[in-house]
């Protein structure tokens, strides 16, 4: 089964300081132990990149761009990095419109459009309540995956 793990579980799986930090990379090491295949997309890092750097003072994880750098390659040779194409646009402003999105949580309805056009169903995510109105995300929490 193919999961869309979000950037919230990656940042958590790298925060020493993290309360869920175990949880995060317990739930990875789970999924892909039971032969879940798990991907991210260009978003993702890109979201994770601005989370590793910026400073722990403002909710970020304080690293220096090198050191994010050489974690940002590590995560690409672990999860396959899905490319984003032409339809991404269009999904996205569809799935905005529809569910009457704005603000910050347009980001959320961006990884909804690109689990659609990749035909993926299921999202790793601590935050599951920011996608329950998109009906086609199945959302799976790392406590969930750790539960069962």
């Amino acid at each position: 089964m193919l999961h869309l793990v979000d950037t919230n579980v990656l940042a958590r799986a790298l925060d020493s300081r993290h309360s869920d930090r175990r949880t995060a990379n317990d739930a990875v090491t789970l999924l892909v132990d039971g032969g879940h295949k798990l991907v991210v997309v260009p978003q993702v890092l890109f979201e994770w990149w601005a989370v590793a750097t910026r400073p722990r003072a403002v909710n970020g994880l304080g690293m220096h761009a090198s050191h994010a750098d050489s974690v940002l390659k590590s995560f690409e040779a672990r999860f396959p990095v899905l490319p984003d194409d032409s339809r991404l646009y269009s999904a996205w402003r569809r799935m905005v419109v529809e569910h009457g999105v704005s603000g910050k949580t347009s980001h959320d309805a961006r990884l909804a459009a690109a689990m659609e056009i990749h035909g993926i169903a299921h999202l790793l995510t601590f935050n599951a309540a920011d996608f329950v109105r998109f009906p086609h995300v199945t959302v799976v929490t790392p406590h969930e995956v750790l539960a069962t």
